[in-house]
């Protein structure tokens, strides 16, 4: 039931043009923008294309900023409008309502990486993987890195005070953790202390094993210790992925759980106040 309630959701928002606009232009526009700005220039010591950095860089972000925002914000509204309420009454109404969000997002990343690399091979001139064990990394990287944020996703919409205020509480955290988690230049660049806050976030694991797909090892110079590190970055991911498994669930029932109608009548009046002021 979920898997068809998140399939019906993502059709749904194909058919909306402005929704699907709005997602084109805040991704794979701003996407081609940034490798084509970048693509007619080396990286530094190399004749690698910063643009193909970018774009390692940039699919990271997407994925990360997608399944954690993106689905915060959706639950949050779902809160204020009283569908979690409303799941207390439906058997089996809160793991449903949990895996059709989770495969709605699931779909909406895996549509703009689609979109995001078939644009940038057409009209910028982007270099795929060339041989099939980098199109493997490239395949469990994505599919790790997603669902190491999606739970946490979902985890941080229950604790959101409103989807007003999701967008302005998240925005900050995030834009940080992209300066510093190397998917806009090398994070050897950076101190050391500011290293090790990166790498204790799933977004510079992502990074490192999107690069590590796209990338030749030439590029190696400008990662930490030299190497790809293939084997942590699948530990670390799958941690995030684990811990969210375990905290998400609970939240959404406690959540699920303290609603009641008082509690939604009490937001819909300050909701309305809001928009009178």
């Amino acid at each position: 039931m979920g898997v068809r309630r998140g399939w019906a959701e993502h059709v749904h928002s194909l058919k909306n043009r402005r929704e699907l606009l709005t997602g084109l232009v805040a991704t794979v526009g701003v996407f081609l923008l940034m490798v084509r700005w970048q693509g007619g220039h080396d990286a530094e010591g190399t004749h690698v294309s910063e643009g193909l950095l970018l774009a390692a860089g940039f699919i990271a972000f997407c994925v990360f900023s997608t399944g954690l925002m993106n689905l915060a914000m959706m639950i949050a509204a779902d809160r204020e409008e009283g569908t979690l309420l409303r799941l207390r009454t439906v058997p089996g109404g809160v793991p449903a309502y949990v895996v059709g969000r989770a495969v709605s997002v699931l779909l909406q990343i895996l549509t703009y990486v689609v979109l995001m690399l078939v644009a940038g091979v057409a009209l910028v001139g982007l270099d795929l993987p060339a041989d099939p064990g980098r199109w493997l990394t490239l395949l469990w990287v994505l599919a790790l890195g997603t669902l190491a944020v999606v739970p946490f996703g979902a985890a941080l919409g229950t604790l959101l005070p409103g989807p007003r205020n999701a967008a302005s509480v998240l925005s900050l955290p995030v834009m940080g953790l992209m300066l510093v988690s190397g998917v806009l230049f090398p994070v050897t660049s950076l101190p050391e202390p500011v290293r090790w806050v990166a790498q204790a976030f799933p977004l510079y694991w992502e990074g490192l094993g999107l690069r590590s797909a796209f990338l030749p090892d030439a590029m190696l110079a400008g990662e930490i210790a030299g190497s790809w590190r293939p084997l942590e970055t699948a530990g670390v991911l799958g941690a995030w992925a684990a811990a969210g498994l375990l905290v998400a669930p609970w939240l959404l029932l406690r959540a699920t759980r303290r609603e009641s109608g008082a509690r939604l009548a009490a937001r819909r009046e300050r909701r309305a106040a809001q928009g009178a002021f």
